[in-house]
């Protein structure tokens, strides 16, 4: 399912998503969402650019991930964490 194709509830959630703070980081929103799974839109994080996309981020070397000893799980369960407060 691409993002033409998000539902309702989809469409909402992320945008929640990404009305929230950086997990890794806790820069202020808004975030990127990142998904753990492409296409599956209700495991998206919330991240900032560089933790996101940026050089030690995600989808660079994962230096900012390492130093903080996480995983993408531990992200989502912070993200979830914080749409549950």
């Amino acid at each position: 399912m691409n993002s033409k194709n998000l539902t309702t509830a989809e469409r909402n959630h992320m945008q929640r998503v990404k009305s929230l703070p950086c997990a890794l980081c806790n820069a202020p929103g808004p975030s990127d969402a990142h998904h753990i799974d492409q296409g599956s839109h209700f495991t998206v994080v919330a991240l900032c650019y560089e933790c996101h996309r940026g050089n030690n981020g995600w989808h660079g070397n994962k230096a900012y991930w390492r130093l903080r000893k996480w995983a993408e799980l531990d992200a989502l369960n912070e993200t979830l964490r914080r749409l549950a407060a």
